[in-house]
């Protein structure tokens, strides 16, 4: 049991990562060849609330507590900044657009540390600098933005050599014409849709404190998501004609980003923040990143520039150091907690040994 226990965790948030690497593959495709962005984002948050409403009302009818008006509007605000909801979304999809799968995940490694960023004017982190997970944490923290700076400003020297003529004529008859990309742009909006993201595992973990009902809340943050997307919709665009779905492969996007990505997915790492916290969970944020990787270049054929290959490796580095010294932190915190146990067991044990004395009659 304290097997299972341990590793269930990592094993829903590699099958998630891997399901969000299929999610944003199928998207920059389907964004390639003309799908609008919030088009994406309310089909998405409405298939995935038809999916999950029978299966919350079913799986958690008897043990779910009555819903208030204050976990309405916290799922609510949820919804409208999580990163696969609403306006996060948006400028995610927007930033897919202007640069690849590949640089836009290396963006979402950067939650983590917008995680740690955010939670310390809440004291939900704290940080000591005199001791050495303190440290840890600030190194990691400007690793971490030093990489995505190098994003953001440096795209080097192209590493992958092209492909044929005879495979490159293949790969353009079996997909669309690749969009102009605007890296810069494209920097910009992805890393203020990773903080908001940052800002959505803060919130869940807070939501699960209070109503810890997987389905049912991503049920309604599906819900809410939709209904604002589709408001933001009608607000920016008014052609009827952009909300007909044009192919199988945006109707498999949509359906597949729905069901999965914003579904199940969202039941997982809802979970996992539950269970590990919402560092823990935004700790497998790379995983994505090297799924895409792989699939993008062995199907996509996209090719590799160095200056996204370190300024990668860089927020991975930055991000693994930071969660370096909240481990050495946590462990720190236990061995004082266990050892003030230990004295206070002590104390007890030596105060309870009193003296009897017998008087003879």
């Amino acid at each position: 049991m304290s097997f299972c226990a341990q590793w269930m965790p990592v094993s829903a948030m590699l099958a998630v990562n891997f399901a969000f690497a299929i999610v944003n593959l199928l998207l920059k495709k389907a964004l390639d060849e003309g799908l609008n962005h919030l088009i994406i984002v309310t089909y998405r948050q409405a298939i995935s609330a038809v999916f999950l409403t029978p299966i919350a009302f079913f799986w958690e009818r008897k043990s779910r507590i009555e819903i208030t008006a204050r976990v309405i509007c916290h799922l609510f605000f949820s919804a409208l900044v999580g990163l696969r909801i609403t306006l996060a979304q948006f400028l995610f999809l927007i930033g897919l657009e202007y640069t690849s799968a590949t640089f836009s995940c290396a963006f979402l490694n950067m939650a983590p540390v917008f995680t740690f960023i955010l939670a310390l004017p809440f004291g939900l982190e704290k940080l000591n600098m005199e001791s050495k997970a303190g440290r840890a944490k600030i190194l990691g923290t400007l690793i971490c933005v030093f990489g995505a700076l190098l994003l953001m400003f440096y795209r080097g020297m192209q590493l992958t050599h092209p492909h044929s003529k005879a495979t490159e004529n293949h790969v353009n008859l079996m997909t669309s014409p690749e969009k102009p990309k605007n890296w810069a742009a494209g920097s910009v909006l992805l890393a203020a849709g990773s903080l908001m993201w940052s800002s959505w595992f803060l919130m869940q973990a807070r939501i699960g404190k209070t109503f810890p009902f997987q389905y049912s809340s991503t049920a309604i943050l599906s819900f809410f998501g939709a209904i604002q997307s589709a408001i933001l919709s009608l607000i920016l665009e008014r052609k009827i004609s952009m909300w007909v779905l044009k192919g199988k492969l945006e109707i498999i996007s949509v359906v597949y980003a729905g069901m999965v990505g914003s579904g199940l997915c969202y039941v997982g790492m809802s979970w996992c923040v539950k269970q590990k916290g919402p560092v823990f969970t935004s700790a497998f944020t790379p995983f994505t990143q090297i799924f895409v990787a792989f699939f993008e270049f062995s199907i996509l054929h996209e090719q590799v520039y160095l200056g996204s290959l370190l300024g990668s490796i860089l927020v991975i580095i930055g991000m693994y150091t930071l969660l370096w010294g909240k481990k050495k932190e946590a462990n720190e915190s236990l061995r004082k907690q266990n050892q003030e146990a230990e004295e206070g067991e002590d104390c007890n044990s030596v105060s309870q040994v009193i003296p009897v004395t017998t008087r003879s009659s």
